[in-house]
This record gives C-alpha cells, sequence and structure tokens, in this order.
C-alpha cells in the first residue's frame, strides 16, 4: 500500500513538474496590443460652443441654427452637398448599365420598398429639412441638418412624419451649444432604426452597441476600446468612409478590417492563410443579433387585415416584436442568427426602379464573386427574405405611394387599398402601371460586419472543416479539408501517408543492419 501511495504521488509531482516546465505562456501579439493602445485616449472637444454670444440667443427655426454654423464654420455646408448623405445618389459604373445614377432616390429594397413618394416619414433619416416631395431644394444650403450628426446634447430628435425637422419639444438653443465630434447615437439614431424599428434591417447595427460587452462587439464595447463609429467610418469633407453595399455597386471607398489591422493579424502562420479566400468577418462574427433580435421576413402580401371594427391592428411575438401589422404584414424575426455565406468581390447589382424582372425570387441586390474570382473572399451575409407588390404585365416591381396625414389620399397605409396605392405610387416616380399587381418573392442581401465576438468566442475549425453540415456546406467552387472527397486528393494524402510509414520502416531496419557490421 506505501509502494502504491508512494508511486502516486511521485508520478502526480513528475506530472506537474512537466506540465509547468513545458507550459508556453501565448505570445504577446505586438501589433495588436500597439493597436489598442491607439485608442486609449479619446479625442475632447476644443472649443465650448456654449461659451460663443452667437448661439446664445433663441432660435425659432432649424434654418438658423444651420446658418449661424456656416457663418463660422465657412463652406463647410458646400460638402455636406456633396455627399451622398444629402444627395441620395451618386453617379456610378453599375454592371450591365454603364454610367448611371444609384441611391435611395431610386432603389428598391424589400422593407418598407422605397423612399419616393414617401419622403415625408422617409425623411427622418435624411440630414436636411424639408423633404416632403420630390420638389426638395438640394441646393439650399439654409436646409443641411448640422445637429443631426453633431448634437452632444443628446436632445437632439427628428420628429416623426415631419420631413426631416426636428421635433417641436427640441431645445434648439440647448443642441446649437453643445455640439461636436459625432458620437455612437448620432449614426445610430438612423443606422440604427433604419426600416421602422431597432435592429430592423442589418442585423448587426442596433441600439445595444451604445453600451455593451466585449462578446457582443469587442470594438464597440464599454468594457473594450469603445470605439466610436467615427473612429473607423472616418470622413474627409463630410465624405464618410465606408460605402454601404445595399446601395453601392462599386468596390470603392468600401471600409475593410486591414484599416486598422494588417492582412496577417494573426501569429498563426495557418490562420493567415485563410485571408486570401475568408474574410475576417467569416471566423469573427459567428453569429449576428445577439442582444436583439432582426427582421428575417416580411411579406407585404398578408396587409390589409382589419379588426371588428374595421380597424388597423397588430400583433406581437413571444420576443415583444410586431409578428404583424395592418399596414405592413406578417414578419419572423430571430435572435442569435448565423449567417449565411457566399462569394463577395465588393461588386453588388440592385433593382433600381424601372428594371423588368424574368427570375424569381428577385434578387433586389446581388453581391458578386466567385471562387475563381481572385478578389473575392467568403462573407457572412444576412438574407432578408420576402415579398412584394409587382406588375405582371410590365414586369416591374411597384413603388406604391405608402405614407400621407390623411385618409383618401391613396396611400395604403391609410386607404388600405394596393390598387390605388400602386397607382398613385407609379404616377409619382413617372412610370407605367398596367392596372394589375400580384406579389413576388424577393431577397435581399446584408453583409455582416458588426459585433465582431472575441477571439475565444470565434469560429473554431471543425465548424467549416466538417462534412456534416457546416458552416461552409453550401460555399461552391473551393475544396475545403474535411468537408470535401476528391478520389484523386485521397488518394495522394493516402500514398504520402503509406510512403511516410514506408520510408520510417526502411530507415528503421536499415539502422539495425548497419550497426550489426559496426
Amino acid at each position: 500500500m506505501i509502494k502504491v501511495t508512494t508511486f502516486i504521488v511521485l508520478a502526480t509531482v513528475l506530472i506537474l513538474l512537466s506540465v509547468n516546465l513545458l507550459h508556453e505562456d501565448d505570445p504577446i501579439n505586438k501589433a495588436q496590443y500597439e493597436l489598442k493602445q491607439k485608442y486609449i485616449f479619446k479625442p475632447t472637444a476644443k472649443v465650448d460652443h456654449s461659451q460663443f454670444d452667437v448661439l446664445k440667443k433663441e432660435f425659432k427655426t432649424p434654418q438658423e441654427v444651420t446658418e449661424t454654423c456656416i457663418s463660422c464654420h465657412n463652406e463647410r455646408h458646400i460638402e455636406v452637398m456633396h455627399s451622398n448623405h444629402w444627395n441620395w445618389d451618386r453617379l456610378e459604373y453599375v454592371e450591365g448599365k454603364g454610367i448611371a445614377k444609384l441611391g435611395k432616390k431610386n432603389v428598391i429594397n424589400n422593407f418598407c420598398i422605397g423612399s419616393s413618394g414617401n419622403e415625408q416619414a422617409c425623411a427622418k433619416c435624411h440630414i436636411g429639412f424639408g423633404m416632403d416631395g420630390n420638389t426638395f431644394d438640394f441646393n439650399n444650403a439654409r436646409n443641411v441638418d448640422c445637429m443631426v450628426c453633431h448634437d452632444k446634447s443628446e436632445e437632439y430628435i427628428k420628429g416623426a412624419s415631419m420631413a426631416g425637422y426636428p421635433d417641436r419639444h427640441v431645445n434648439l438653443t440647448q443642441v446649437a451649444q453643445h455640439v461636436g465630434r459625432p458620437d455612437k447615437i448620432n449614426c445610430g439614431s438612423c443606422h440604427f432604426y433604419s426600416g421602422g424599428g431597432n435592429n430592423v434591417k442589418h442585423g448587426d447595427l442596433e441600439e445595444s452597441l451604445l453600451s455593451c460587452s466585449r462578446s457582443t462587439d469587442v470594438h464597440m464595447a464599454g468594457n473594450g476600446i469603445n470605439l466610436a463609429c467615427v473612429d473607423c467610418h472616418t470622413s474627409d469633407k463630410h465624405h464618410i468612409k465606408g460605402r454601404l453595399y445595399s446601395v453601392s455597386s462599386t468596390n470603392t471607398n468600401r471600409l475593410e478590417c486591414t484599416e486598422c489591422h494588417t492582412p496577417k493579424p494573426h501569429l498563426n502562420e495557418l490562420l493567415n492563410r485563410h485571408f486570401s479566400k475568408v474574410s475576417c468577418q467569416t471566423c469573427h462574427i459567428p453569429i449576428y443579433a445577439k442582444e436583439n433580435a432582426t427582421k428575417m421576413n416580411w411579406l407585404w402580401s398578408e396587409a390589409g387585415k382589419l379588426d371588428q371594427n374595421g380597424q388597423p391592428f397588430f400583433e406581437e411575438d413571444s420576443m415583444g416584436n410586431h409578428s404583424y401589422m395592418s399596414i405592413k404584414g406578417s414578419f419572423i424575426w430571430q435572435k442569435n442568427v448565423q449567417p449565411e455565406y457566399l462569394w463577395f468581390n465588393g461588386k453588388a447589382k440592385h433593382y433600381a426602379l424601372g428594371d423588368t424582372v424574368s427570375t424569381f425570387p428577385v434578387q433586389i441586390n446581388s453581391l458578386l464573386g466567385n471562387a475563381d474570382d481572385p478578389h473575392s473572399k467568403i462573407y457572412p451575409v444576412k438574407v432578408h427574405r420576402g415579398d412584394q407588390i409587382y406588375d405582371p404585365n410590365t414586369k416591374m416591381l411597384i413603388q406604391p405611394r405608402l405614407y400621407a396625414e390623411n385618409k383618401g389620399d391613396s396611400a395604403y397605409w391609410m386607404d388600405f387599398d394596393w390598387e390605388l396605392s400602386a397607382q398613385a405610387g407609379m404616377k409619382e416616380i413617372g412610370l407605367p402601371y398596367s392596372g394589375e399587381y400580384t406579389f413576388v418573392q424577393t431577397e435581399m442581401y446584408w453583409p455582416i460586419n458588426h459585433m465582431v465576438s472575441p477571439k475565444d468566442e470565434a469560429l473554431s475549425c471543425n465548424e467549416c472543416h466538417t462534412s456534416n453540415n457546416g458552416r461552409l456546406a453550401n460555399v461552391n467552387g473551393i475544396y475545403i479539408i474535411g468537408r470535401d472527397k476528391n478520389k484523386w486528393i485521397e488518394l495522394f494524402g493516402h500514398l504520402i501517408l503509406i510512403g511516410s510509414f514506408v520510408g520510417v520502416a526502411i530507415h528503421t531496419i536499415a539502422r539495425v543492419v548497419s550497426s550489426k557490421y559496426k
């Protein structure tokens, strides 16, 4: 018994000593450490606007605030008026169309469909005042909204369906005296709530990012680097870095992880080699919609049901999200969503007003790329699916009139008549309507770029390198070890393995034989 106990004690001591002697700490990633150090100190305001006499007055209109801003910030309004945030379109080279204008003015989506004819409501997310129709004067500098991006009072808010004007309760003087570098809330007030609510569209952009943990997003976490949007989406003359994939066709002015991280950010060279065909986001954003659900499906065809009193109503799902609204139809929401994956080279095609379609489901935006394209990588995407109104004779998606202040103006959200809504909406944009409509399936793709997980929560190797319905099961054109079978590759691998054993055996025999003749 004593011998057994002594053996166990000695064995335990030897194991502990071995673990201690053989253990190696993970080497410090110096590049990552220096990058973190870079963002420790946050920019601070150089001036106190509350001390300027020109701002110590009662502002009766938001235009008066703008005039005061540009009296000091000379020519800045001109920069804004040349930006995409102001114009809602840009000249681009579009695959298959040549040079064309593309933007919110003429691109349709499968959420609230489009802004044309509905500007009174959609302009809540326009950086201007008074966009209540297609007669908005884009050359009038007085209508530039400086406050929506630069407010630091956290008091400024656009009014609902007020054509971009601030809510009537906003104290314009208070806001004008407290302006500065944009914070997350300035960007998020539009980008978090686009589509009609928190996290509706993107899935990876929502209000939880205002104050989140590292598990939700390592970049924006309050207990981490705590980056603001403009730390990455930098600005040059009010042109923001990082075009939105859903409304931009060219691979220009995109924002890549390599803006801060190098193309070889890992100490493990095998992981770095993945970068040639796999985007950073694929491994480092294993799920999105981590805190609040995102809308995954929208059926306009089910809109229009009224209660027993003839009034619109809504229903909610178990998470408190609208699962049905009379004015919009039925929805499916999901939380902690695993992305879908596809090849993407940064270029895209888009359905624009007046385009005809012949294949279904209709690709509202098609992300371009394939395995043979040297510029393509595997990206994670949110695919939003649904149906929307369509003219089977002209073969065009219909831009309906949705919003109006009062009944009788042909707006669907008031009159619940698709026929009138379609007729009025297409007339508004100058396109034909045959008088017949139906609903067709549509898909829209949203690349996932935010909600980056800590490295210990990134994808593990076997989540992709597996034959059992792995993450990349539907990604074609590439041989993935562990997922795919190829008889020639398998034969070559077996020959290498057998050859290794044979080589070792021959070497061993040679050593034994040679030792006898020494």
